[in-house]
């Protein structure tokens, strides 16, 4: 083998090797702050190479060893006396990894990336939502391999299902799939894979598309899936005899199939709904000093995690085995990843929560309530990194800022008219812009569709009516008829 073709070939085993860590790093990346505290306790319990941070090591409660203390010694504390290659070996792999656990004990948790807040946290404020259930439905979605856009259309997909899982009657996909410059199959696909996460039926247009998503997971449901494709209108009229002709099979098998169709879900989206009684807690807390902005790592919660050096006990029991001292470097290994990787996390947060503040001085410093059309490509460029790190950096995270609780995500907007690009704003400045004028109308006379597009348009805001009823119906604001009081 050439030596380009060797060093190529190592190349890309390391590439192989790390890709799994590279995974888990990205994944902690993207949990928001509950889920990283369940995963780290997990990872203590799994992990013996790793120790909580105000838990003194067994070796902090020993006495330390004399430096005069002659290499004979410190191999008979050890056990391992034998002059054998391979016991030698052993040996020095396990000084090795004394090494590195003396240089990397200065990289723990203590020293790393936190923002410290003379002022105590106030959680008084902490957001209620329904947010757990739905976190499991969309981390099929986070297992997916998509573009940004293709990520938000399949999100705006699910964001749009009502309570029972449905799309509203009239939602066009292709159009939505047009606002993200997908193709029309493309966001077939998409659609097609989301009605098949569990629960399955999820995004469904009608109850016939929901049944179907759920009895196209097996094969054996061929007879059931024909049945509901070729003949759902006779089903639903009980025109038993008539499917039984048509599909060559007894009344009796129709009777059947209609008890096995009974048992589907017609309401797949109430499975993802949660009660009122779950809470997040924001990942980042925002404090305004004079003219600047304090961002701290609400890191608070979770396990304040470290190195151990309880590897020498293990050492001690299986004194020469090889396997022991294998154990013990991937055990150490993966503890150095995931403390890397938490550290990782909370730079790659401030960074991120950093650049926001700066792309919407409007919404920040100004108070005027209004963001900026904002892209995940305009941050990442900025922050010279990939525009799915931006995605999962702000997805399912919180801020708490001096105007109240925030997804992350809504701090990234896009233009809500078209007819001015240069004067156009974001989406959900032209929500709050509509809320405060609904707010502030006279409630005999509430303001139409049309009177607040014209009120927009006066201060440079071109959108439409439709747009304006489209932001309102949104916010769960009726419309003027049902507005007015007398």
């Amino acid at each position: 083998m050439s030596k380009m073709r060797q060093t190529l070939y190592q190349k890309q085993t390391q590439s192989l090797l790390l890709k799994p860590k590279m995974l888990q790093s990205l994944e902690m990346l993207a949990m928001p702050l509950m889920q990283l505290e369940t995963h780290l306790k997990q990872e203590m319990i799994s992990n013996p190479m790793l120790e909580l941070l105000d838990q003194k090591s067994d070796e902090d409660t020993n006495t330390e060893e004399p430096a005069t203390e002659s290499k004979k010694e410190e191999k008979d504390e050890l056990g391992i006396t034998s002059d054998d290659p391979e016991v030698q070996k052993t040996l020095e792999e396990s000084k090795e990894l004394s090494e590195i656990l003396d240089t990397f004990n200065e990289y723990n948790y203590d020293s790393s990336y936190r923002h410290k807040s003379s002022e105590a946290v106030n959680f008084d404020q902490i957001l209620k939502t329904t947010e757990n259930k739905m976190l499991k439905f969309l981390e099929q979605l986070d297992a997916v391999d998509l573009t940004p856009n293709e990520y938000e259309f399949a999100y705006e997909l699910i964001e749009s299902s009502d309570a029972h899982g449905f799309l509203p009657k009239g939602f066009i996909i292709e159009s939505l799939a047009d606002e993200y410059g997908i193709s029309i199959e493309r966001s077939n696909e998409i659609h097609k894979m989301i009605l098949h996460f569990s629960p399955s039926g999820v995004t469904a247009r009608n109850i016939q598309e929901c049944l179907l998503a759920q009895l196209e997971q097996s094969e054996q449901n061929l007879p059931l899936i024909d049945l509901i494709s070729n003949s759902f209108d006779d089903l639903i009229h009980k025109r038993y005899k008539k499917i039984a002709s048509l599909m060559g099979v007894t009344t009796n098998m129709v009777h059947h199939w209609k008890e096995q169709i009974a048992r589907l879900d017609p309401k797949p989206g109430l499975r993802i709904q949660n009660n009122n009684d779950n809470y997040v807690v924001p990942d980042i807390i925002l404090k305004k000093i004079g003219s600047e902005y304090e961002i701290i790592i609400n890191d608070f919660s979770f396990p304040k995690i470290r190195m151990s050096r309880r590897y020498k006990e293990i050492l001690k029991q299986v004194k020469t085995e090889k396997s022991a001292v294998d154990y013990v470097r991937n055990k150490i290994n993966s503890a150095k990843f995931l403390i890397k990787s938490v550290y990782l996390r909370s730079r790659t947060l401030e960074r991120v929560m950093r650049s926001i503040i700066n792309n919407q001085p409007g919404f920040f410093f100004e108070d005027t309530g209004v963001l900026n059309p904002l892209t995940y490509a305009v941050i990442a460029e900025e922050l010279q990194v990939n525009e799915s790190t931006i995605s999962r950096v702000v997805r399912h995270k919180f801020a708490d800022t001096p105007f109240g609780i925030m997804c992350m995500k809504d701090f990234f907007t896009s233009k809500a008219g078209k007819d001015d690009e240069y004067n156009s704003v974001s989406r959900h400045s032209v929500e709050i812009q509509i809320k405060r004028m609904i707010d502030a109308e006279d409630p005999q006379v509430p303001l139409s569709d049309q009177d607040i597009a014209d009120k927009l348009k006066e201060d440079g805001i071109n959108v439409s009516r439709r747009v304006v009823a489209k932001y309102r119906k949104a916010k769960g604001i009726l419309n003027s008829h049902l507005r007015r009081k007398e």
